[in-house]
C-alpha cells in the first residue's frame, strides 16, 4: 500500500526543523518595523494635511460671536469632522483671554459640554485635524470650537497662547 493513515511521511528531526523554521520565521515578522503612516516624517505630514495650516491669535471679544455660533454647531461639526479627508485651508485661532468662566462664551460652553467632547474626540479620531493640532503643540482639552466657512476652510478656536500656554499652563 501506498499510503497508511497509521504512517507518518515526516521524520522527527524534520518535523523539529520546520517548527523551529517557523518560530524563527515568526519572531523576525514580529521584528520588522510597521509600515503604518506615521507622523514624524514630512511627506507624511504633507500627505496628511496637504492644505495650509495657519494659526492667528483673535481678542476674545471680537471672536465672541463666532465662538458661540461654532459650540452651538458642535455636534454637527463633530460629524463633519469624521467625514473630512481633505481641506483647501485650516486656520487655527487662539484665543489667550478667552473667559470660560462668565460671559456668553462661558454660557455656550456649559450648554454644548457633550458637543464640545464629542468635537474633541472626533478631532482626534481624524489624522488631519489632529496632525493640525497636534504640530503646533495644542492640548486636545484647549479646543473650544471648530467652524466651517462657506469657502471651505476650517478654524479651530482654541483657549490660550500659540507658544502652547493653555489649559496646561494654568
Amino acid at each position: 500500500m501506498i499510503f497508511s493513515p497509521g504512517r507518518r511521511f515526516l521524520r522527527p528531526e524534520l518535523d523539529f526543523q520546520w517548527v523551529s523554521a517557523l518560530a524563527l520565521a515568526s519572531a523576525l515578522a514580529l521584528q520588522t518595523p510597521l509600515l503604518a503612516q506615521g507622523l514624524k516624517r514630512e511627506e507624511a505630514i504633507e500627505a496628511i494635511i496637504g492644505s495650509d495650516v495657519e494659526t492667528e491669535e483673535a481678542d476674545a471679544q471680537a471672536a465672541t460671536d463666532r465662538i458661540v455660533a461654532a459650540i452651538g454647531n458642535a455636534a454637527a461639526n463633530a460629524e463633519s469632522v469624521r467625514k473630512t479627508f481633505s481641506l483647501d485651508k485650516l486656520d487655527i485661532t487662539f484665543v489667550p483671554d478667552l473667559d470660560e468662566s462668565q460671559g456668553p462664551v462661558a454660557e455656550a460652553i456649559a450648554q454644548h459640554k457633550r458637543d464640545i467632547v464629542l468635537l474633541r474626540e472626533a478631532i482626534e479620531g481624524s489624522a488631519l485635524f489632529y496632525h493640525a493640532v497636534d504640530s503646533r503643540s495644542i492640548l486636545l482639552r484647549d479646543v473650544v470650537a471648530l467652524e466651517y466657512a462657506d469657502n471651505g476652510a476650517v478654524t479651530i478656536f482654541v483657549k490660550g497662547k500659540p507658544n502652547g500656554t493653555g489649559s496646561a499652563g494654568q
